[in-house]
């Protein structure tokens, strides 16, 4: 076809009848061509659909074979026989767990106990150890802060100083004071 088109092109101002023909020869090829194209695309789709019947075919006959299958599966099965068996189990599995929490139990031999009176005899044994902790806190000594006395002493009147009873007896006096303290914030009495 190129040819023909190339035959026209170099004929087409020296001769004319030889430029026709060789473009009357290129629309008859090229026509040719299309109907050789068609015929091929005709057959390409034929081919496919051929393809896809069997596809179809093979899986179609593997269904009807699964089929078959299970009918013969299900020949030995029965939904009432499924059903009983399922139950069976379940018992089974009820009496296995029965069994492993009866043996899990801790047993008394013959002593009953009231879980509300054990833990009210529980709460009682931890309050009575929150007192005496408490109670211990008392004889605690209290540290103050270390005051040099010399030196305050040293800057009073011999009458504004305190005799040294004086000043233990002060000291105590303060500790009564902070452990009355003490006791009235956390709600215990004297």
């Amino acid at each position: 076809m190129d040819n023909e088109e190339q035959v026209a092109r170099a004929n087409v101002t020296k001769n004319k009848r030889v430029a026709l023909a060789a473009l009357k020869r290129k629309k008859i090829l090229q026509d040719q061509l299309d109907k050789i194209m068609g015929s091929r695309m005709t057959i390409e789709t034929q081919v496919m659909a051929i393809e896809a019947a069997n596809v179809n075919m093979e899986t179609f006959n593997a269904m009807k074979i699964g089929t078959e299958a299970m009918k013969n599966i299900h020949k030995k099965l029965d939904i009432d026989k499924v059903e009983d068996t399922m139950d069976d189990m379940k018992e089974q599995v009820d009496l296995a767990n029965g069994v492993s929490e009866a043996i899990s139990q801790p047993q008394l031999f013959g002593a009953e106990l009231d879980e509300d009176e054990l833990n009210a005899e529980l709460e009682g044994l931890e309050q009575e150890e929150l007192d005496k902790q408490l109670l211990n806190a008392e004889a605690a000594p209290v540290a103050l802060p270390k005051v040099p006395v010399a030196g305050v002493r040293q800057g009073l009147s011999p009458l504004h100083q305190a005799s040294p009873a004086r000043q233990q007896q002060a000291h105590e006096e303060d500790e009564d004071d902070e452990l009355a303290e003490l006791r009235e914030s956390m709600g215990m009495a004297a």
